[in-house]
């Protein structure tokens, strides 16, 4: 019984401490988002500089590339394509982000997230202690989806059981 109760409160702290950090991770997630928008509005501005001095726009440049013989050309063309949809969907991100209230910039985040920039952020995550309420109240939230994930394993009820078993069992041994 100690053991289940023990359990339980590891589960649900640890559970806890996870989603806490959520805000955190989301808050360095749009610092390197920033940078990650700097380098790539640097890219375009090469881009579009080369254009111009080919009397080309974005789009006649891309198409030129697009068609071209030398594959080098083509894939360089595609490339360049992929960030200029990246850059659009980073600052379309970072927009929604500074006009969301606290909790939304946590969805925001999770629904829109960039793969590439998600797992950068991981690799250099640190931990913080949440002292907002986004922290606290998520922080709350998930300890009780760790118990309730817990309940649905059925250790809750196993100890439940088990301890009304044993009153009884000392019930009956009282009476005797």
């Amino acid at each position: 019984m100690m053991f289940a109760r023990v359990l339980t409160l590891g589960v649900a702290l640890v559970s806890g401490t996870v989603t806490s950090q959520l805000p955190e991770f989301a808050q360095q997630y749009r610092q390197r988002m920033g940078g990650a928008i700097d380098a790539l509005e640097e890219v375009k501005a090469d881009f579009v500089a080369d254009a111009a001095a080919t009397n080309r726009s974005i789009s006649e440049a891309l198409a030129h590339m697009a068609q071209s013989a030398d594959e080098f050309v083509q894939l360089r063309g595609t490339s360049i394509e992929r960030s200029l949809d990246r850059l659009e969907a980073l600052k379309d991100q970072q927009l929604a982000m500074a006009r969301a209230a606290a909790f939304e910039r946590v969805w925001i985040f999770m629904k829109e997230l960039d793969t590439k920039l998600s797992k950068a952020t991981w690799e250099d995550f640190e931990p913080a202690v949440p002292v907002t309420v986004e922290g606290g109240v998520l922080a709350g939230l998930g300890f009780a989806v760790g118990l309730f994930m817990l309940r649905l394993a059925g250790l809750g009820g196993r100890v439940r059981r088990r301890r009304k078993r044993r009153e009884k069992q000392q019930a009956e041994a009282r009476s005797l």
